[in-house]
């Protein structure tokens, strides 16, 4: 009965048009904002989210305020359970939330090719380490940016020379940039020489996090800058902070756009069945049972909801993989990606909502009196 369904719904092609639209539009909205949540979790339950610390200057936020002596990393070395610290100069374009964030991460050239999950697309990592204002790009700001190996990056005060293309296991750090650590420190003048953003820190494989940096900030109160260390998931959620209660506002515009499609699919097929009592009656009476006839109006909103719904979702995916969007604040960036696991979700939910649409015209359409319906004019 699939292609009497189909004849069914093409019988009021516009009112169908418009319901299928509708449908799309709110499923392509839930689709994003679940992406901007699954960059979130992944943000905060990463690789290293729980085996790296972050050493920041205590009572700091922004990177542009944070500045640590670079010879912290001896003091940090000597305590049990360290495996090893790379110092990070940190500079971003914006502080505040932006969805065209730049962050630049200057450090050894040796120690971000053995402690990140990166691989060159293009370019090699020799030119990165011998070029001082050689910088290597995430393929996500790449594509916003639309650089490639040679292109000369200027943003600010910065210019860079492009020496490499990368792509990571983490999503949030193709958004960022690479550069040396020295140029880095000196990009705004020789009074950046020695100082650094942020000391981050890889734990021994049986260290304990949370004594670990409890001891490396009691070992630097006696220097001449506190220090505030927390595992870099936590930092990381404690930086984008005012993003976290902006995205947990927006799961309620994902739930919305359910209950959206949920009434406009269900307003629909009820307003379907209505125009065909008649019709309906006919088909008991040369032998449909009850069941059959729920059946026909439950395939009719699935097959509304299957349709807008997959077209939002796919629409969705496609504008995720082809933006390299990311919204970032303080330096910490959240990836949005297309994943088979957001597009699974976004048409599970579709045919859940397509049968639950269905149900209260379905059972409508079964208890119909068929002598009551043949005398409707």
């Amino acid at each position: 009965m699939l292609m009497y369904v189909m004849k069914t719904l093409w019988r009021h092609s516009t009112r169908t048009t418009l319901t299928v639209l509708g449908s799309a539009v709110a499923m392509f909205v839930f689709c994003m904002v679940g992406a901007v949540q699954e960059g979130l979790d992944r943000l905060a339950s990463g690789l290293d989210a729980d085996r790296n610390l972050i050493v920041f200057q205590e009572n700091r936020f922004c990177p542009t305020t944070s500045r640590l002596p670079e010879d912290y990393d001896r003091i940090i070395r000597e305590v049990p359970g360290v495996s090893d610290v790379m110092p990070i100069q940190v500079w971003t374009n914006n502080c505040r939330a932006s969805l065209d964030i730049v962050v630049f991460q200057g450090a050894n050239p040796e120690q971000i090719r053995t402690s990140r999950p990166l691989r060159l697309v293009t370019g090699d990592w020799d030119r990165f380490a011998s070029q001082p204002d050689a910088a290597i790009v995430g393929t996500n700001i790449a594509k916003r940016r639309r650089l490639a190996v040679g292109d000369q990056f200027s943003i600010g005060e910065l210019s860079v020379r492009v020496v490499g293309v990368f792509e990571s296991r983490v999503p949030s750090e193709e958004n960022l940039i690479y550069t040396n650590l020295a140029f880095l420190q000196l990009a705004r003048g020789q009074d950046g020489a020695g100082l650094v953003t942020q000391h981050e820190v890889a734990l021994a494989p049986q260290a304990d996090a949370d004594r670990v940096a409890t001891e490396i900030d009691a070992r630097l109160r006696a220097q001449s800058i506190a220090t505030k260390t927390r595992r870099k998931g936590a930092f990381q959620a404690s930086t984008l902070s005012d993003l976290v209660d902006l995205i947990g506002f927006a799961h309620w515009l994902g739930y919305a756009c359910v209950g959206l499609v949920l009434s406009l699919v269900a307003t629909t097929t009820l307003m379907s069945v209505q125009d065909r009592f008649k019709e309906y009656a006919v088909l008991q009476t040369i032998g449909f049972r009850p069941l059959r006839t729920m059946r026909l109006v439950l395939l009719e909103s699935l097959l509304l909801c299957l349709v807008g719904g997959s077209t939002g979702t796919f629409s969705a995916l496609t504008m995720l993989a082809l933006g390299g969007f990311a919204i970032g604040a303080e330096g910490a960036t959240i990836a949005f990606e297309p994943t088979v696991n957001l597009g699974a979700t976004g048409l599970l939910v579709s045919a859940l909502l397509g049968l639950l649409a269905g149900i209260a015209p379905a059972l409508g359409v079964s208890r119909l009196s068929i002598v009551s319906a043949l005398r409707q004019p």
